[in-house]
């Protein structure tokens, strides 16, 4: 055995692989230590947007409550959601003190963009659009002319007084705001 030589190629080969080996023992890249997946910041955003879609289901829960009931299950909507639904929120005790809900000097997606209804048609007043523009005109001569029974068992006679009835509602109301206006503009002319 003493007489073997080792090669060139065998002897370029073992330096290689012991410079790798080094190289991955000493020198291997600084490994960052594993990031929780959420930093601080990103946490409070995502507990204040669920916070905020809860509240828009339900505005008669107050913040506190839903910020105890996701601490508690982990914030979990569905699950706090569910509670509300059933009655069995708790409510949270006097030592839970929530962070105020932070100012943001840049608006939300909610403020941003507000929900806009989508543009009703313009509708005629009640006058015009239940066909009383004969009934305006007469005076209140005929308030009295008609009274039936109280209630009928046919029901065309009962379509036809709740009708009447409804005609009579929207009447009343158009002389009560013309006296209002009236006597608004009368008031204003003595002053």
């Amino acid at each position: 055995m003493a007489d073997e030589q080792v090669s060139l190629t065998s002897l370029i080969v073992i330096i290689v692989l012991g410079g790798l080996i080094i190289r991955y023992l000493f020198f291997s890249p600084t490994t960052q230590p594993p990031r929780p997946t959420r930093d601080a910041q990103s946490a409070t955003r995502a507990r204040e947007t669920a916070v905020e879609r809860i509240q828009q289901m339900f505005p008669q829960v107050d913040r506190r409550t839903i910020l105890w009931d996701l601490h508690r299950n982990g914030g979990n909507i569905a699950a706090t959601t569910e509670r509300i639904l059933s009655g069995r929120i708790d409510t949270p005790p006097v030592t839970f003190q929530p962070p105020p809900p932070p100012i943001s000097p840049t608006p939300s997606i909610a403020q941003i963009q507000p929900y806009k209804a989508p543009p009703k048609p313009a509708e005629p007043d009640l006058i015009t659009r239940y066909q009383l523009q004969d009934k305006v005109s007469t005076s209140s001569k005929d308030e009295t002319a008609t009274k039936s029974k109280a209630w009928s068992s046919n029901r065309d006679e009962r379509h036809v007084s709740l009708q009447r009835r409804r005609d009579e509602m929207i009447l009343a109301a158009r002389k009560k705001m013309e006296a209002k206006i009236a006597a608004e503009k009368a008031a204003g002319k003595t002053q």
